[in-house]
């Protein structure tokens, strides 16, 4: 094999140093600076996007707070309203009861008055049909010498009731 021919390290020793240091002097001035610089790059696009991001959390933040207040306000408007209507709803169902009550007094008033008006006509009538019946009775027995009209004081002595 050619490579392990010792005449010719010196020839190898000398095209590797040559390679090795022209790769290494092209890495070092070339190429290692644009990747230092890109990176340097993405590293600044990385800050950057940290900053915005954390501003836009501050942002974000304001937002949040100034969306708990309007809601802490609305929250609070909703209640007095709520509690206004609650109070207005109430005193609204304390006139109605008043009334009703009235207009049920009314009614239990004039109910009780024509209760009592058919109560006296009953009695009337129950008046007038127990004279009759008190009259066909004492026909019936034979007692002739008794009229209507002394039935009818009887009736009156007695109040209308039967001892």
């Amino acid at each position: 094999m050619p490579q392990l021919d010792i005449s010719s390290y010196p020839s190898q020793l000398f095209w590797l140093c040559v390679c090795f240091f022209s790769l290494y002097l092209i890495m070092d001035k070339l190429i290692l600076p644009k990747i230092a610089d890109i990176i340097e790059q993405r590293q600044r696009k990385i800050d950057d996007y940290i900053d915005n991001a954390a501003e836009i959390k501050k942002k974000a933040e304001k937002s949040l707070e100034k969306y708990q207040n309007a809601l802490a306000k609305a929250t609070a408007e909703a209640d007095k309203t709520l509690n206004r209507t609650q109070e207005e709803l109430n005193t609204l169902i304390a006139q109605k009861q008043e009334e009703l009550e009235t207009r049920l007094k009314a009614k239990i008033a004039e109910s009780e008055a024509e209760i009592r008006h058919s109560k006296e006509q009953a009695l009337k009538e129950v008046q007038k049909m127990s004279e009759t019946l008190a009259l066909d009775i004492v026909g019936k027995l034979g007692l002739t010498d008794i009229s209507a009209a002394d039935i009818k004081t009887a009736m009156k002595k007695t109040g209308g009731k039967i001892r």
